[in-house]
């Protein structure tokens, strides 16, 4: 009871947490908003009357944690509501006119926009999605606000690349992207009608983004002016892909993404110039608070970065957590707490219910919190009196030295399950990457860019460029000099799912429990990495059919290594491989052509695949079925098509189940479809396939 009574005031740090519990997004059915409605409302009643009735205090807690949590699902049905559309069909060359809204990360095969399509062929107006996503060949980028035609192969958004796996159409339905494809020819510039206003005004915006991005990549050069676009605007489309693999597997691509390392700076760097200045005026220094001047300012400087940098999710959470922050200062409360990190976290969610399934999120309060928990049980040092200057500087540089291993510790346990689990892969020399990094970028990169962007608006501010470029071309370096060394990289498999929650809960127990139970939540917090992993499936399939990979000699082979490589080396990943560059193991079991693969005698499955959209003709189907334990196709079965000796799976399988793992059970197959862990929701749409034995 004495450990319940010392946590007395920390009981409402946890709201957030029962807020975004995800309830809402672990449903295999989309809930009713009235159930909704009426359960929150009863949970609510309850905590009023148990808080009237005085005596029951662990039960009131219980309650008001359920009644957060329902109301977390609620916000998240109401968002799924709010943001509807329409999804895209599979659609082959077809024509799409519409407006360019904004220059998307770069793809795997090249730079992306985001249209606003006004029309796109075979589809009537109230199935046209509100946004798609189109690859385009480098000499087919074309800034925002352009009115464009071009003829694309158009798709839903991917579903997971395999079972249990990140959902990108879910992440694509909360953007309000519809459709995803590829352009087969650059873009055409047209006459359209004028947009809607509210349209109209982000393609203000982002005219105005787009133009600071080209002046800053022509003051600059490449490749330093392509990476300061990214941290100011947020179009990363310029950057070679060699300079982003580096910098990922140094641990250090988060700087790319504007989040709450840039807005921390940049607020951080206002609040603390303006201060500085008002306090070097001493007849305004007399006259007005300065801190309180300078946070004003610092809430205008994020709004500032904000709306430059396109406003992406990433950014407006950052936003909120930095603007609660600077809100404290204003209202005489403690800057940085667990208290203000939970209020954020609570706006947040309120905000961007969806927030809680991004990887993103995860990592940046998980990180957060452990690092607001550090200082609350930091040792404050007594200052030295009468001590040599000399003594003084030493000692300042021996504690912020400390300070940054234990900040980098901290910070990178904290984000160590998130990593594992999202991205299979750990950057060894991370951590020494990061304290290198941390005074550049603090100190030189992003001031230079802040102030130098501003300077470029009135047509100034080169010198201001030239020392960020100097110090991007040291953090190039660094990048470079961490991914080369020996052993830069280790893949780990991913934990079954449940074990991330566990893990997020362990970490949120060591940052929010007071006393000594704290340590409770180690072993939560390690249970990603300590989780026992499944044995690897002996078969993977795509999400549609056109490509497959079987588990041999300790690793999996890929049948068609020249297709569909993003999907395959995510579910690689997820069972601590990587994507081979060349497999002599290969040919020795597969004999594959342009659209077909048949098992060889040293194929430790008896795998068959049809990569074509339509049916095999008659002689191949036969060829296809001898020896094929398994018979996958891309297409539907021709008329009159069997092969009674092998487990066969169609296109029509592949679209209601999506991606699917089989593992060999006596005879026959159990199967994993990746459309039975999304369930029935706005975004997966369709049905399911059991999991099952066949």
């Amino acid at each position: 009871m004495e450990q319940l009574r010392i946590q007395a005031d920390r009981w409402s740090l946890w709201t957030p947490v029962a807020f975004g519990c995800g309830l809402y997004f672990s449903l295999l059915r989309e809930p009713a908003l009235g159930l909704l409605i009426g359960i929150a409302a009863a949970l609510i009643l309850a905590v009023i009357l148990l808080r009237r009735w005085g005596r029951a205090a662990v039960a009131s807690a219980i309650a008001l944690m359920c009644a957060f949590a329902a109301a977390g699902t609620l916000a998240a049905k109401i968002q799924t509501l709010n943001l509807t559309g329409p999804i895209a069909p599979a659609l082959a060359g077809v024509p799409v006119e519409g407006w360019v809204v904004d220059v998307a990360s770069r793809g795997t095969t090249g730079p992306r926009l985001l249209v606003a399509p006004v029309y796109i062929g075979g589809l009537p107006y109230w199935r046209t999605p509100k946004r798609v996503r189109v690859t385009v060949k480098e000499d087919g980028v074309v800034g925002p606000g352009t009115p464009i035609r071009f003829t694309a192969l158009l798709n839903p958004p991917p579903s997971p690349a395999s079972p249990g796996a990140f959902d990108f159409a879910r992440s694509a339905y909360f953007t309000g992207v519809g459709g995803v494809g590829l352009a087969l020819k650059p873009p055409q510039i047209i006459d359209l009608p004028r947009p809607p206003w509210r349209l109209g005004l982000q393609l203000s915006i982002n005219r105005m983004r787009w133009g600071l991005t080209q002046r800053i990549i022509g003051a600059m050069g490449q490749p330093a002016g392509g990476i300061a676009a990214a941290m100011i605007t947020g179009h990363d489309y310029s950057i070679a892909q060699t300079d982003t693999n580096e910098m990922r597997n140094a641990g250090i691509s988060h700087i790319l993404s504007i989040s709450g390392v840039h807005m921390a700076i940049v607020g951080g760097f206002v609040f603390f110039a303006i201060r500085l200045l008002i306090a070097a005026w001493p007849w305004l220094a007399v006259r007005v608070n300065g801190k309180k001047w300078a946070a004003v300012a610092g809430l205008a400087a994020i709004a500032t970065y904000l709306v430059v940098s396109g406003w992406p999710p990433a950014a407006q959470r950052s936003a909120v957590t930095a603007s609660v922050a600077f809100g404290a200062i204003l209202l005489d409360r403690r800057a940085i707490s667990l208290r203000g990190l939970g209020l954020s976290a609570l706006i947040v969610l309120l905000l961007q219910p969806e927030a809680v399934t991004e990887p993103g999120f995860q990592m940046s309060y998980a990180a957060t919190a452990a690092l607001v928990a550090l200082a609350e049980v930091w040792p404050r040092a007594q200052r030295p009196i009468n001590t040599p200057l000399i003594l003084r500087l030493l000692q300042t540089a021996k504690d912020w030295l400390v300070a940054g291993i234990a900040v980098g510790v901290v910070a990178g346990a904290a984000t160590a399950p998130f990593a594992i689990q999202h991205f299979n892969r750990v950057s060894v020399y991370g951590l020494g990457a990061n304290l290198l990094l941390e005074p550049l970028s603090t100190f030189v990169i992003m001031p230079a860019l802040a102030l130098g962007a501003v300077a470029q608006l009135f047509g100034g501010g080169g010198w201001l460029l030239d020392m960020a470029g100097w110090g991007i071309e040291r953090m190039l370096a660094l990048a470079h000099m961490a991914a080369s060394a020996p052993g830069a990289i280790r893949t780990v498999s991913s934990a079954p799912n449940i074990a991330l929650p566990i893990a997020f809960i362990g970490v949120l127990w060591l940052c929010l429990w007071r006393g000594p139970l704290r340590w409770l939540g180690l072993p939560l917090a390690l249970a990603v990495t300590l989780w026992p992993r499944p044995p690897a499936p002996a078969i993977w399939a795509a999400s549609n059919g056109a490509n497959a990979a079987v588990y041999a000699g300790g690793h999996p082979v890929l049948l068609r290594p020249g297709t569909g490589l993003f999907a395959a080396q995510l579910w690689m990943r997820r069972y601590g491989y990587e994507l081979p560059t060349e497999d002599p193991d290969h040919d020795l079991m597969f004999d594959c052509d342009r659209r077909s693969c048949a098992p060889r005698g040293d194929a430790p499955v008896g795998l068959a695949l049809w990569a074509g959209t339509r049916p095999p003709k008659d002689d191949a189907f036969r060829q296809l079925c001898v020896g094929a334990e398994v018979l996958m196709l891309r297409s539907a079965l021709g008329p009159g098509q069997a092969c009674p000796s092998a487990t066969v799976l169609t296109g029509e399988d592949f679209a209601r189940g999506g991606s699917v793992e089989m593992w060999r059970v006596g005879a026959g197959w159990r199967f994993r479809w990746a459309q039975n862990e999304r369930g029935r929701r706005p975004w997966t749409g369709g049905p399911t396939l059991g999991d099952s034995d066949g």
